[in-house]
């Protein structure tokens, strides 16, 4: 099996405190900027988007046992991590709905998720400090299948570390991280990954 590092690249995407909640503004500013300019507004950002003001997020390891959780859907049913996804390999995939690059990226995944469901492949999209209403209305137009679960204090993200979205963790058949991807995550090494976890 590889390992691979955890992978940053210039569509992360970070808010300050006061800003995390209404990222619409962000959203709008990133998207205006040329691609060159992304890494160095990116390297000045240095507040992290979900944990509070002055928190260290943990750091997780490969190899390590994915920090279990229970989340509801948008349908209220809760899902819980490891229990109810033993022996399968999970895309953990946090998001929200004023990260540009989180769409396309969800939508892309839909036809790699309908290939390889059979063979244990699941895809959790976890939404992140915002409202019940806000995550379905966003997810009602990308037509996507998989689970979408409500992490709406963040307590689930800043559990897994999470600093900036889209960020997503690939957990193996044994409930440990195999690697985690910062920013948006390319079909092919998204599929890569998965592929050899399955």
């Amino acid at each position: 099996m590889t390992n691979l590092r955890p992978q940053m690249n210039h569509h992360d995407t970070f808010t300050s405190c006061q800003d995390r909640r209404d990222g619409s503004r962000l959203a709008r500013f990133l998207s205006a900027l040329p691609s060159r300019v992304l890494p160095l507004i990116v390297a000045l950002l240095v507040v992290p988007l979900l944990t509070g003001c002055g928190e260290e997020t943990p750091k997780l390891e490969n190899g390590q046992a994915a920090p279990a959780f229970a989340l509801p859907d948008l349908a209220g049913k809760t899902w819980q991590l490891p229990t109810d996804f033993q022996g399968q390999v999970v895309a953990l995939r946090f998001w929200a709905d004023w990260c540009p690059f989180c769409a396309p990226e969800m939508r892309a995944i839909e036809p790699l998720y309908q290939e390889l469901q059979a063979q244990g492949l699941r895809v959790l999209a976890v939404n992140v400090r915002q409202d019940r209403e806000t995550a379905a209305r966003f997810v009602a137009g990308l037509g996507i299948s998989y689970a979408t679960l409500l992490d709406e204090d963040g307590a689930v993200a800043r559990l897994y570390g999470v600093s900036g979205l889209p960020t997503t963790y690939f957990i193996d058949r044994a409930g440990k991280i195999h690697t985690r991807i910062l920013g948006e995550a390319a079909p092919e090494l998204f599929a890569k990954i998965v592929r050899e976890l399955l």
